[in-house]
């Protein structure tokens, strides 16, 4: 084990009833939200982009029940905060790569569709998805097509599951793009950091509901 850990890691990880899990996930992100803030600015180009890559991060350190986390309070060397520095800036390398997909040999207006696309898909918390916009060589594939489809009506029955405010949520950030400080904004959330928070949460959320119906990922 590791010989010392932060106490709000160790809370964290000691918590059993999902109540503690989140007032202790709460003071965890409360006192590295600096760390990853600067990690998410170093690899953006701008505001929003900074932020979804601090989302992405929250999303991957709370995944599996905090096996990254674990993995360092059972065998970590050095001081925590570094070891942290170093696994936020490899999850906003891999964000890129996991959630927009890798470059296309496209441009203009194309590639920012395309991309777009690629990233609700990934994230599985669309309100409507034009996967014309995707160039596919396998367009005119029956299967794929019909894969396509079953995707969107899960996730459509997925996200009406959810809560009103949430459901809103979704629609202002990833159908209108409305930036997350307009929302914090419009929505009466206390800071920034509150929405990405509960997106987090909803986008957690939706997965699991889209992976007891047999979706484990966003590939047609």
């Amino acid at each position: 084990m590791a010989t010392s850990l932060p106490p709000e890691l160790s809370r964290l990880l000691d918590s059993s009833d999902p109540p503690s899990v989140e007032t202790n996930w709460a003071a965890f992100t409360a006192k590295y939200n600096r760390l990853l803030l600067h990690a998410a600015h170093a690899y953006s180009r701008d505001y929003d982009s900074a932020m979804d890559r601090y989302a992405y991060m929250l999303e991957e350190l709370r995944r599996d029940d905090f096996r990254r986390l674990r993995a360092y309070a059972t065998a970590g060397r050095g001081k925590f905060s570094t070891w942290l520095a170093v696994v936020a800036r490899r999850l906003c390398l891999d964000y890129g790569r996991r959630v927009y997909g890798r470059n296309r040999a496209q441009s203009g207006r194309a590639a920012l569709e395309a991309r777009a696309t690629r990233r609700r898909l990934a994230d599985l918390v669309a309100v409507e998805i034009d996967l014309s916009a995707v160039p596919d060589p396998s367009r005119g594939n029956p299967e794929v097509e019909l894969r396509e489809a079953e995707l969107r009506d899960a996730l459509q029955s997925a996200i009406g599951r959810l809560d009103h405010r949430d459901q809103l949520l979704l629609k202002l950030r990833f159908h209108d793009e409305i930036s997350v400080r307009e929302i914090a904004r419009l929505m009466r959330f206390p800071s920034v950091f509150s929405v990405y928070r509960r997106l987090d949460l909803i986008c957690r959320s939706l997965r699991q509901d889209l992976m007891q119906r047999g979706v484990e990922d966003a590939s047609p």
